[in-house]
């Protein structure tokens, strides 16, 4: 994956990076006045959609191909399962945190990664770039609960995806709900909707009538946006033929899926609000993406699937 979508986690300014076996349940950062607001806010149950299954033409050749690393195009079979309509909101995960005392892995390495778009002018003086992708800040205290760093906050963010988390933090929530990550061929079966070969959720057009469907990055990238930046509510965009909501655009989702024999780095499918022609076109439901499963970013969430 190249840096522009997200770079994988390096030593961290503060502190050393935890040594293997870190206890993440020595309890969150997030104060329990703050859990209990947000978890107040988190509907009793996950809406999940359940699908049957079935055989399906995965990946691309297009020119959009990025990289072809979505190719070859082949046919796959997927079982049935449910998925969940949106990506976990952050009251969902402060439910979770609130029940449980996880710690993230950003709150354990006390930084993560924030475009620099999102962060104060202080915090852009003091906070570490990334060399190849100057957008990208390396963010002392930022996290699932103060997703641009000190100072900021998810009060009003309630129904948007939690951010700042990465695949051990999914895999973790997961678990407490009794379900798991989706693999990456169950997440674009959900993803194209019932429509072949089609780039997007809802078809063929990305912004049919000259309508957004999703939510990526308007403007010239990364200093002249058209728009405010940053994530949506996790329903903001109409759902896709079968019912999933913001499947591309928004936030990169989790998946099991890992990139390839030789680099097997966990997979994030499904484009964010950082996504641009200028530089990545990974807004589609081919495209994939990679990183660390330590990892975590401001524009990176997941999504819960379950057996049926």
């Amino acid at each position: 994956m190249s840096a522009c979508c997200g770079p994988a986690r390096g030593p961290s300014p503060a502190e050393p990076a935890p040594e293997s076996g870190t206890d993440h349940d020595a309890g969150s950062d997030a104060s329990a006045e703050l859990l209990r607001s947000l978890a107040a806010r988190a509907p009793e149950d996950l809406r999940m959609i359940g699908l049957a299954g079935g055989t399906f033409l995965m990946g691309d050749e297009s020119p959009l191909a990025y990289l072809q690393e979505e190719a070859p195009v082949r046919e796959v079979a997927v079982e049935p399962f449910a998925l969940a309509a949106t990506t976990v909101t952050v009251a969902q995960f402060a439910a979770f945190v609130q029940a449980t005392g996880y710690r993230t892995d950003a709150e354990i390495h006390g930084d993560s990664m924030v475009f620099s778009g999102l962060v104060s002018e202080e915090i852009r003086e003091i906070s570490r770039s990334v060399a190849e992708t100057p957008w990208w800040r390396q963010v002392s205290g930022a996290s699932w609960h103060r997703p641009e760093g000190p100072g900021s906050q998810v009060i009003g963010r309630e129904d948007h995806p939690v951010t700042h988390i990465s695949q051990r933090d999914a895999g973790a929530y997961a678990q407490w709900v009794e379900g798991r990550l989706p693999s990456e061929a169950e997440w674009e079966f959900a993803a194209r909707g019932g429509l072949v070969q089609l780039p997007y959720p809802w078809g063929g057009v990305r912004e049919p009538e000259g309508v957004p469907r999703m939510n990526t990055f308007g403007g010239e990238f990364p200093d002249a946006p058209d728009g405010p930046v940053g994530t949506v509510a996790v329903t903001a965009f109409p759902p896709n033929g079968y019912g999933f909501h913001n499947m591309t655009g928004n936030v990169w989702e989790w998946t099991t899926g890992v990139f390839s024999a030789e680099d097997p780095r966990p997979v994030l499918r499904g484009g964010s609000y950082m996504c641009h022609a200028s530089y990545c076109r990974r807004y589609r439901t081919s495209a994939r993406s990679a990183s660390t499963a330590d990892t975590s970013l401001g524009h990176a969430g997941f999504r819960l699937a379950v057996n049926t």
